[in-house]
């Protein structure tokens, strides 16, 4: 089995269709593909440049957990985005970004870890692409962007192997920390950082 690594964002449930929203800029300017209408449990509908399985089928999200996207993503280059365009073959457009995908989205509408926060994670669909993930400092900062302007509280890279998370982002500010670390010896303690989420956010 290949590595899977990914990023995880956690956000305010009302702010689904904000990162949504973010999330599609950063989707290639030409597709072949129609795009995708999904409605969220609030009843909001958007129009996304990504399919869901795969398919560009309608996506009612009210009787739901997750939402699935795949995604393709424009990244500006960095050395580690440079070395995976020859690796891999992609190559950068005019603007000097490249396209990668496909990024696999699970959007939970209660995260695993908080059911008062939804979460956004992302994963790498090959071992070639998640060491791209854990190298690129420009991917870091696609992610840890999103959970800033999704209004997000945490973002985490996640090596998906049992490994320590690495906390990138928290409650508005880069960090730098591992889970199992001095500062947060476990998930729970992470968490209690976090502010108490809305008591009407998921009714």
């Amino acid at each position: 089995m290949g590595l899977i690594y990914g990023y995880d964002i956690y956000l305010p449930p009302r702010n689904i269709s904000r990162v949504l929203t973010e999330l599609a800029a950063l989707a290639p300017p030409a597709r072949r593909k129609p795009p995708l209408e999904v409605k969220l449990p609030g009843g909001e509908r958007l129009v996304l440049p990504f399919t869901s399985r795969f398919k560009s089928d309608p996506v009612d999200c009210a009787d739901r957990r997750t939402l699935e996207l795949d995604t393709s993503l424009m990244f500006d280059l960095d050395d580690a985005l440079r070395a995976y365009a020859e690796e891999c073959g992609p190559e950068a457009d005019e603007d000097g970004r490249l396209q990668i995908g496909y990024v696999y989205l699970t959007l939970r509408f209660e995260s695993l870890l908080h059911p008062g926060y939804a979460s956004a994670e992302f994963w790498a669909a090959t071992s070639g692409m998640s060491r791209l993930f854990a190298r690129s400092a420009r991917v870091r900062d696609v992610f840890t962007g999103l959970t800033a302007a999704g209004g997000g509280v945490c973002c985490l890279f996640d090596t998906g192997d049992g490994g320590p998370e690495k906390v990138c982002w928290l409650n508005g500010e880069p960090a730098d920390d591992l889970i199992s670390g001095p500062r947060f010896p476990d998930q729970r303690s992470l968490v209690a950082t976090w502010p108490d989420p809305d008591p009407q956010e998921n009714r």
